[in-house]
């Protein structure tokens, strides 16, 4: 009876132990906030993720741009300042590189 309960004791602080730290690791995460990157090669500026989306601007290599968020394996959202005019779109990943 006593090896039940402290089975059963071990077993609900190793559960909660592990609850808790799973929700620190979410509550934890870095800011939100977009980080300057620089081309390294002519990219186009898209307002969607499909062949079919229409081109905004196209970046000359070496142009900075702000990357707000990693959409997928293939593409960032970025928002450019180009002619005088701040738009925001997706991006090529290959445009920059690697980090």
């Amino acid at each position: 009876m006593k090896k039940t309960v402290l089975y059963l004791g071990t077993l609900a602080l190793l559960s909660a132990s592990c609850s808790s730290s799973r929700d620190d690791s979410r509550s934890r995460r870095p800011d939100a906030a977009p980080v300057a990157h620089t081309s390294v090669v002519e990219c186009i500026l898209y307002d969607g993720m499909t062949k079919t989306s229409k081109q905004l601007t196209t970046l000359a290599a070496g142009s900075e741009v702000q990357v707000m968020d990693t959409v997928s394996a293939y593409f960032v959202k970025v928002r450019v300042t180009a002619a005088g005019k701040t738009e925001s779109g997706y991006m090529y990943r290959t445009c920059f590189g690697k980090q």
